[in-house]
């Protein structure tokens, strides 16, 4: 495998790991506002690349279809929303800022469940990683290696936030920093491992592209308008959700247009 999609598929999962290493260099959990200004960061990523990464490219390399172009992008939207809606359902997970769990009922210690609900997140990232670098390999002229990596890029700046709002909660629950570190580190685990069975089943997806793409774009959307954006608006002056969202969209925007013009 080309060395530049090993690479690829390496710094999103980078960026977990060093967002869960916060245990070792914070002694309480995240507070409130901490926790709204990463949500937010995070939701504008991927906002941001679910739109100039994944959408567009996916009406672009629709367009010998003319005025229907939009087909494969409202279609594999879709069946990626409801795709995350079904494993919400079937997946028993706490989000961090709740006491109720969702999904089946389950006897799951508490680590477990947030350790699932951040993973059930990740599903669709490592998804959108592999769909593209597949696109790149198989000589879509609509994506290019820079581009590839900007969207690696922008998930792994996304994928910090995340991995310390699953260690840090577990971390103030008084998980020891190395078990909380362990399941931040276990919950990107899932985005490699996608984006290569994405990869290895580039056959099947390359002929698609245009629906994984948009399959991608749900998916991550639906995590946004689920968890991300509720929590970044919740509780007072929650308009630091909102100005770090921007920041997070604006990033990604300008790593997208930057390195994959």
């Amino acid at each position: 495998m080309h060395q530049e999609v090993i690479l690829g598929l390496t710094i999103p999962f980078i960026g977990t790991m060093l967002g869960a290493s916060c245990v070792f260099f914070f002694k309480n959990g995240l507070s409130q506002f901490v926790s709204r200004l990463l949500a937010g960061f995070a939701a504008g990523v991927m906002v941001a690349a679910s739109i100039w990464s994944l959408l567009i490219p996916a009406m672009e390399q629709a367009s010998g279809m003319g005025k229907l172009s939009f087909i494969p992008a409202v279609v594999g939207f879709w069946v990626g929303m409801l795709f995350l809606l079904l494993l919400d359902h079937i997946i028993p997970h706490l989000h961090p800022t709740s006491d109720k769990s969702e999904g089946p009922k389950s006897s799951f210690a508490r680590s477990v469940m947030l350790f699932l609900a951040v993973t059930l997140h990740n599903i669709p990232e490592g998804m959108t990683v592999g769909v593209v670098f597949a696109g790149w390999l198989a000589g879509e002229t609509t994506i290019s290696l820079a581009g590839a990596m900007a969207l690696a890029i922008g998930i792994a700046i996304q994928n910090f936030p995340e991995g310390a709002i699953i260690s840090m909660p577990l971390l103030a629950s008084g998980t020891k920093k190395p078990k909380a570190f362990g399941y931040g580190l276990l919950s990107g685990i899932v985005e490699p491992l996608g984006a290569l069975l994405t990869i290895v089943a580039s056959a099947l997806v390359v002929p698609i592209l245009p629906y994984c793409l948009s399959f991608a774009a749900g998916a991550m959307i639906y995590v946004v308008v689920e968890e991300l954006i509720p929590q970044m608006s919740e509780g007072e002056h929650s308009n630091v959700g909102t100005i770090f969202f921007g920041l997070g969209f604006t990033i990604m925007l300008t790593l997208d247009v930057a390195l994959g013009g």
